[in-house]
């Protein structure tokens, strides 16, 4: 028998080296790929930031420019009126020249007149001439209101080009966002699948260590332990046992703290179940309490124990989640315990 033990060690020496330096390679080589991805995912929300600013000052100049677009075709229909108003005046002005015209003709054709009527022809003559110097000014201010407004169609031009060119510039830098969009749902979804993969090594590791424990076991991707191992009945102080499991628990939770990044934003939760018997007596007034008292529990004995307590978070769910529906003796005690999850904040 003790040659049996003795040739057993020398077998278990003998691979325990090899399995060391593969787990330390392998993990050297996560934590150079953790870095490249976190590097990558600082300049790629960098870039993200600078397109949002950029945007935003495009946004301001196309609001500015068609404010000033506004205003110029709103002074453009001033000007129109002005000279419409002008023209009907200039046309007013012809007439009334034409017929002072005729009547001075028609004065100058009757030959010698008496003296009140030559009187009445020299006013008509003034006439005329007042009336062609308004004429003269008239045009002039319609020429002149013919200048301003082809340089505001000019202005109202320009005006249009440089918002279209806005348009333009902000409709590529929209497709340049949704671009970096699409990357940083990609670099989300492989941090989701990051985690996951962790979430495996955390329960593969503890089913290592949990293995000959007949009331521990996985379900989905829940770590269960049924309270009786952890509880005495009806209460949230962890017996001897149930301290000696949550001890090795601490102790895979720290060594896994070790191996996610940072960068990750993950917990472990918590939860208490109990059965669907209703408590009488004692201080819980029901089921709901003893849960979240029993998830309490183990989270600050974790935490005694050296797992970081932003890691951990407690819930209670009493009798409202069970894993096996009925009123028998075998769904109650299966649906009597505490389940941890790996997960995302």
């Amino acid at each position: 028998m003790a040659l049996g033990r003795a040739r057993r060690g020398r077998r278990e020496v003998d691979y325990w080296p090899g399995f060391v330096d593969a787990l330390s390679t392998l993990l050297l080589a996560i934590m150079f790929l953790l870095s490249v991805f976190v590097i990558a995912q600082f300049l790629l929300s960098r870039d993200l930031s600078g397109r949002d600013t950029i945007l935003d000052r495009l946004n301001l100049q196309i609001a500015e420019l068609n404010q000033l677009l506004a205003l110029e075709r709103t002074n453009s229909t001033d000007f129109q009126d002005q000279i419409a108003a002008l023209q009907a005046s200039l046309a007013g002005t012809q007439a009334e020249r034409t017929r002072l015209q005729a009547a001075l003709d028609e004065a100058g054709a009757a030959g010698a007149a008496p003296a009140g009527q030559g009187a009445s022809v020299g006013e008509l003559a003034a006439e005329v001439e007042d009336e062609r110097r308004i004429s003269a000014q008239a045009r002039l201010q319609i020429d002149l209101l013919n200048q301003q407004l082809s340089a505001l169609r000019q202005q109202i031009a320009a005006l249009e080009d440089a918002l279209g060119a806005s348009e333009t510039r902000d409709r590529e830098s929209q497709t340049q966002i949704a671009d970096l969009g699409r990357r940083l749902n990609v670099a989300l979804a492989q941090r989701v699948q990051e985690l996951a993969r962790y979430r495996s090594d955390f329960f593969g590791r503890l089913r290592e260590i949990l293995a000959d424990r007949d009331n521990i076991r996985i379900v989905g991707d829940r770590f269960v332990f049924q309270s009786e191992v952890l509880f005495p009945s009806g209460a949230d102080v962890l017996q001897t046992a149930g301290e000696d499991e949550m001890r090795t628990l601490a102790e895979a939770i720290i060594q896994l703290d070790r191996e996610i990044p940072t960068d990750i934003n993950w917990i472990i939760r918590v939860d208490g179940h109990t059965d669907n018997v209703p408590i009488t007596g004692g201080r819980f007034a029901d089921n709901w309490q003893l849960s979240t008292a029993r998830a309490a529990a183990v989270v600050r004995f974790l935490v005694a124990n050296g797992v970081p307590a932003n890691r951990l978070a407690s819930t209670g769910f009493g009798e409202f989640q069970p894993l096996e529906a009925g009123d028998n003796p075998q769904a109650r005690d299966r649906n009597r315990r505490i389940e941890l999850k790996l997960t995302e904040r």
